[in-house]
């Protein structure tokens, strides 16, 4: 007996001794030195007032407070002013850069030159093809062809005939990408229409003119969440029969889905691709890390119908879906 309670109090001492000279190594685990002087550039296509760059801009802005990073967001739809936004945050010296290619030609040279300059590069919401290529980490957002794909399937089992697919923005690669992913699935006839996705007033009037012109168009599918809302308006006005479909979230769209004026829409829940974009960003700053294995994150797609919005409704009216 006092040797095994010799052995104990030798064990016990030991137990104290290495707690003392080591802790418990409870003390840091999972934690990390944590960088407060971080700058993060995030570079969008975006047009004024769109709703949905707005919550990816929440998105990058939130993941800057939890980060303790600062952002700069900047903004332009046209390819060349875009690129000098880029140019600046290069000149800037930035600690890293997310990019949406909605043009990947466009801002190739500049993405380059920023990854040319050690700047880690996330691109996010469009030119998923490209953004391997130019170098970026990852990219974050959705396969428009994978999500149009299963939208043409969603529209052919809704009966659709002969539809209307908005396109919102000129030259966007990803939107052209929906609309011809969509009708590949589809199976019956979808024609492109080509709208100013600035002025909501023309959006509609144009889609209104349309379905005058036609009556056997029987479905409004649109790439925008406020697009669809004109779309609702447009098919009021021209005492058209047609469904509305879309792409993309907002809170009315929501209200409108619960409503059934708008059949359903296509969550790539954009404040996802803002929040993760500045994520990867600073997981390369402060651990080196490169997530997604060289593939993309997917944010989408998801489906809100009818069925679960009111599930979604309660994040929309924050700004975050």
């Amino acid at each position: 007996m006092k040797k095994l309670l010799a052995s104990i109090g030798i064990v016990a001492a030991a137990g104290i001794l290495l707690t003392a000279c080591t802790g418990t190594g409870q003390e840091n685990a999972g934690t990390v030195d944590k960088k407060t002087d971080l700058t993060y550039a995030v570079v969008t296509h975006s047009g004024p007032g769109d709703a949905f760059w707005d919550r990816v801009k929440s998105g990058a802005e939130q993941a800057g407070k939890d980060y303790g990073a600062k952002i700069n967001y900047n903004s332009d739809p046209d390819p060349a002013k875009q690129s000098q936004l880029i140019d600046n945050a290069v000149a800037q010296k930035v600690d890293g850069i997310v990019v949406s290619m909605a043009n990947p030609d466009g801002v190739e040279a500049s993405v380059k030159k920023a990854v040319a300059a050690g700047i880690p590069v996330v691109t996010i919401n469009s030119g998923i093809e490209r953004s391997k290529e130019f170098g970026a980490i990852t990219h974050v957002g959705q396969s428009e062809t994978v999500a149009g794909e299963e939208v043409g399937k969603k529209l052919k089992e809704e009966g659709w005939k002969n539809a209307l697919c908005v396109i919102q923005e000129a030259g966007n690669v990803g939107l052209e990408e929906r609309c011809k992913a969509t009708a590949s699935t589809f199976g019956g006839t979808l024609a492109n229409l080509q709208v100013d996705g600035t002025n909501d007033a023309d959006v509609k009037a144009t889609i209104k003119s349309k379905l005058q012109a036609d009556p056997t168009i029987d479905g409004v599918l649109t790439l925008g969440g406020q697009y669809a809302i004109d779309a609702v308006g447009a098919v009021d006005e021209s005492g058209s029969k047609a469904k509305v479909a879309t792409f993309d979230l907002s809170e009315d769209v929501v209200s409108n889905i619960e409503s059934g004026k708008i059949v359903f829409a296509v969550d790539q829940q954009p404040y996802v691709q803002g929040f993760l974009g500045v994520t990867a960003l600073y997981l390369k700053s402060i651990n080196g890390n490169d997530i997604g294995g060289g593939q993309p994150v997917y944010s989408g797609p998801a489906f809100v119908t009818k069925e679960n919005a009111a599930q979604v409704a309660k994040f929309a009216k924050q700004g975050t879906r």
